[in-house]
């Protein structure tokens, strides 16, 4: 547990300062379109050039931020003039229930889908699960998301299920082999051979050994879900997370986006070490017949 946690931790500041310096040398950061405003008075243009100018250092910039990040500062964004931790609680529900839809949504399918076509050995159900997923995957998601709009979706809801549609080809191939490999084991062709109902064995001898695996899968697809979401709430105006991050970027925002990048890292980095957690202390073989 404590080296996940340390693990966490390193995975964390590197993507924050590998964030920070990809800005920062990106074309066109100084450039601010702020500064030709007619609109701001000389104090406002002040400021931003102060802030402007703490930025061009980015080691300076971000041991400043991690020392008032530590003390439960997140800064104040340049882009919006407002605090991030005001722009974050606004935006972090919206993106919440869409993302968690769209994984919920997604695993249903696609558990669905793999139980149909391998506990009845239907090679039709399986080629054309294979043939839907795979024409799924070459759709991008914000393709999906403007098709949902189009049939007369709204809201983050629209967001969710086009997550979903991005997550379960995905996931759908991963529990074809999965429950495949399960089903062919030899004390599970024994336990069907000995008159086991098709419901015990799906429940006593295949998920159990194939449980740690979708555990590790489970927590991969939060890092697919979030990196689905941040096209799609940006093209359908969704405002969560996943906007505020493609407003922050065109923006050259360097504190709002540091910050959001932290959050998304340690919100992947959680899922995959409870996943791995929870995988460790799962039974690596199963009952037998």
């Amino acid at each position: 547990m404590w080296r996940g946690l340390r693990r966490i931790l390193l995975t964390v500041f590197l993507c924050g300062l590998l964030c920070a310096t990809l800005v920062r040398f990106a074309p066109g950061f100084s450039a601010d379109e702020a500064l030709l405003d007619v609109r701001r008075g000389e104090e406002s243009l002040q400021r931003l050039r102060e802030a402007r100018a703490r930025e061009e250092n980015i080691a300076s910039f971000y041991a400043n931020f991690l020392l008032e990040y530590l003390k439960g500062n997140l800064g104040e964004s340049r882009l919006f003039e407002r605090p991030v931790t005001e722009l974050f609680a606004q935006r972090i529900p919206t993106t919440a229930r869409g993302v968690s839809l769209g994984l919920f949504a997604g695993w249903a399918a696609a558990l669905g889908a793999g139980l149909i076509a391998v506990r009845w050995k239907s090679a039709v159900a399986e080629l054309g699960t294979r043939a839907g997923a795979m024409i799924l995957q070459c759709i991008p998601a914000a393709v999906l998301g403007l098709l949902l709009l189009a049939a007369g979706g709204r809201g983050w809801q629209v967001c969710g299920f086009a997550v979903a549609l991005a997550l379960y080809p995905r996931i759908v191939q991963y529990v074809l082999g999965l429950l495949g490999q399960g089903y062919a084991l030899p004390h599970v062709v024994t336990a069907r051979a000995k008159g086991a109902g098709e419901w015990r064995v799906l429940l006593r001898h295949v998920l159990p050994v194939t449980w740690p695996q979708l555990l590790s899968l489970a927590g991969v697809s939060v890092s697919m879900a979030l990196s689905a979401a941040i096209p799609l709430e940006m093209i359908l105006d969704v405002p969560g997370l996943g906007q505020l991050a493609w407003q922050a970027a065109l923006g050259r925002d360097l504190t709002l986006l540091v910050n959001v990048t932290l959050l998304m890292s340690v919100a992947i980095a959680c899922a995959n070490m409870l996943a791995a957690w929870r995988a460790s202390r799962s039974p690596a073989g199963s009952a037998g017949p």
